[in-house]
């Protein structure tokens, strides 16, 4: 059984920055790419961005393009969200998951989310 644990949510006026962090741990099999996903109140659940474990690919949803930035400690088995120039349109519960190196690779594990609410 996977353990996601994120932190760093929190509350920010409109112009701000935050960062979160997901660790990942008792996982036995090999990570293929860790990513971020956003929940805004009364919507669906949908991409921010995501790396692939070698660190060597990106990708981010158009909305957050150069304010927010991804990145992966290996040694730490962590995943970073760096938010910039934060707009109340980014508040949401930010959840971490992980996408398993195996057949299908899909985003099989979750974690529990963390709050980021951005006031005007």
């Amino acid at each position: 059984q996977v353990q996601l644990v994120e932190s760093g949510g929190g509350s920010v006026q409109a112009g701000g920055s935050l960062r979160l962090s997901c660790t990942a741990s008792r996982y036995t099999f090999a990570i293929y790419a860790m990513g971020w996903f956003r929940q805004p109140p009364g919507k669906e659940r949908h991409f921010v961005a995501d790396i692939n474990w070698s660190g060597d690919s990106t990708d981010y949803a158009d909305s957050v393009k150069g304010r927010f930035t991804i990145s992966r400690d290996i040694a730490k088995n962590t995943v970073y969200l760096q938010m910039n120039s934060l707009k109340p349109e980014d508040t949401a519960v930010y959840y971490c998951a992980v996408k398993p190196d195996t057949a299908g690779r899909q985003w099989d594990y979750w974690g529990q989310g963390t709050q980021v609410t951005v006031s005007s």
